[in-house]
């Protein structure tokens, strides 16, 4: 999507500026497209919506249902919901035969394109490369690549979570990728003699079932090796699910910051595990493989990678049992990293890194209204604060809560409903 030097002409100063445009921003721009009280504009350096488009297996779909799209749960009236692209697309009513909640993980990607198309408050291949503050004016200047400057009097970020690379592999050599690169470097990955897979997320499973399939025409030796104690299922019981609520942001942003950051850890099987039919799906084909003798796979939990060497177009990996406490080597000559995603404060703030806040591990203290910035309603974040906001800070489904509030905030009133108890249980005390 081209600028438009006529909407800039029109709005000198803008409300706020959002920088990147993934679901959560997208989402963001959707709802405050109708709002005429607000002027805003969303920067993205890519050029166009792309979304983990290296994981778009055949089959894989969101963990969450299709009512935890862009907009619904801020506005079920909304033009872009699901339901209205279905609909638009002509595929509505096999979307209802399907009788199926999930959508596609590709599916929701033609969506969120679908839905970015239709806005006019986006600028695509525009990188921001410096964020200032002017005292004076009370505002922040936002400078691209391209020279142009975008004034405004308040910033939503949402950069996302780039790929995380474990510090054992960061500066290994090597033809190594990242999960979020594996689509791509597929065909490659199999016309090797071993591959290892380290990991135990929904992404690692989807890419293990995968390999698992063709096992036998490539003839690899596949390795999954994991630091989990075991291959842990998403837990999605509707109690459980309370836990994305208001009353439980309202109740784990209260409690004390080392509390919050060890619910952190203790948490992660609720937003980090694997779809529970998909590890009972490579269950049956490690099953249906061994009919015809051992299968050429290993699976290792309890076992951290520690060292990582490449030599000769192979790897060497040094693991941990740590259950055990003993130490142990795997070769490979393929190596996959699916370890997950993790928020780095983009270089573009640093002038602005006075005015933002922190806390003692030197995570951004987001506030309860998402403001990390030190007059608590001038910068909010998406989408980085599992730390301040539990396992409600990934989850699509809370973000039109987050969106609302922050919208909330942008105009000094409510324009969507923002629910404030819809949890049975009680979290305090």
């Amino acid at each position: 999507m081209s600028a438009r030097p006529e909407a800039e002409a029109l709005h000198p100063v803008y409300d706020f500026v959002g920088i990147g445009l993934g679901p959560f921003n997208l989402g963001l721009a959707c709802l405050t497209e109708p709002i005429a009280e607000l002027s805003g504009v969303f920067l993205e350096s890519k050029p166009g919506f792309e979304w983990h488009a290296g994981m778009f297996l055949d089959g894989a779909h969101l963990q969450t249902p299709f009512m935890s799209d862009l907009v619904t749960l801020a506005d079920p009236t909304s033009p872009y919901s699901f339901l209205n692209y279905l609909k638009e697309r002509g595929r509505l009513y096999s979307f209802y035969i399907r009788e199926n909640f999930y959508p596609l993980r590709a599916e929701y990607d033609d969506y969120c394109r679908w839905a970015a198309d239709k806005l006019g408050n986006v600028r695509f291949g525009t990188t921001v490369t410096e964020v200032t503050y002017d005292e004076g004016e009370e505002l922040y200047a936002v400078r691209t690549h391209t020279g142009a400057t975008y004034r405004a009097r308040r910033l939503v970020l949402g950069t996302g979570t780039p790929p995380y690379v474990p510090e054992a592999c960061r500066e290994l050599p090597g033809d190594y990728l990242h999960n979020s690169r594996y689509l791509e470097h597929r065909a490659d990955l199999q016309r090797k003699k071993s591959i290892t897979l380290v990991g135990s997320g929904q992404s690692a499973a989807e890419i293990y079932y995968d390999l698992l399939g063709e096992i036998d025409v490539h003839g690899y030796q596949l390795n999954w090796v994991t630091r989990s104690p075991r291959f842990f299922p998403l837990e999605y019981t509707k109690l459980t699910l309370e836990m994305t609520s208001p009353e439980y942001v309202d109740y784990y942003h209260a409690l004390p910051e080392p509390t919050r950051y060890r619910l952190a850890e203790q948490h992660k099987g609720l937003f980090k595990g694997i779809d529970g039919d998909l590890i009972d799906a490579i269950f049956d084909l490690l099953y249906q493989k061994n009919l015809g003798g051992p299968v050429p796979t290993r699976l290792l939990t309890n076992s951290s990678l520690n060292s990582a060497s490449y030599d000769a177009g192979a790897y060497t990996l040094g693991f941990r049992q740590e259950e055990q406490g003993k130490d142990f080597e795997l070769c490979s000559e393929g190596l996959v990293l699916a370890t997950g995603y993790k928020y780095t404060e983009p270089e573009f703030l640093k002038p602005v890194r006075d005015r933002l806040r922190y806390d003692s591990h030197g995570n951004h203290d987001i506030a309860r209204n998402y403001a990390i910035d030190v007059t608590g309603r001038g910068v909010f974040l998406q989408n980085a604060g599992v730390h301040t906001h539990s396992i409600t800070s990934p989850d699509l489904g809370m973000g039109p809560y987050r969106n609302s509030c922050i919208i909330r905030e942008l105009l000094g009133a409510e324009y969507y409903p923002v629910e404030k108890t819809i949890a049975f249980q009680e979290f305090a005390v």
